[in-house]
């Protein structure tokens, strides 16, 4: 099992979320953050002064796929998220010993598994 965390622009997130629906992986945890990087900081006058902003906004986004899935996952997140311009972001993968689910108690790759009928539930 692996955890893909990726760091993107705001307006890449939403094509990334619904091809991932498509292709079956409909859970990902989103979180707004704030980070610096080789993006250079916005400069903006407010009453007079310039202040400079270096902490840009970014979407993190978070999923624990099964070995297998992750160039998937990767290549997507890639394509929609990539505009060849400083500040696209960054995806990490990182590997996850163990995986629970809460509800039942069950363990291991298959509370994993890619939903094939994810795109049609949540269509209905």
């Amino acid at each position: 099992m692996k955890m893909i965390v990726a760091y993107i622009r705001h307006e890449a997130f939403e094509p990334i979320r619904t091809e991932l629906l498509a292709l079956g992986f409909p859970s990902l945890s989103i979180s707004e953050v704030k980070g610096s990087g080789r993006q250079k900081g916005i400069t903006e006058r407010y009453r007079g002064a310039e202040l400079t902003n270096y902490l840009r906004p970014k979407v993190k986004l978070e999923c624990v796929v099964a070995s297998g899935d992750v160039q998937t996952i990767v290549d997507t997140i890639l394509k929609h998220a990539r505009t060849g311009a400083v500040g696209d972001g960054k995806v990490f993968v990182m590997p996850v010993e163990e995986a629970y689910r809460v509800r039942t108690g069950e363990a291991g790759e298959e509370i994993l598994q890619a939903h094939p009928d994810a795109a049609a539930t949540s269509a209905a």
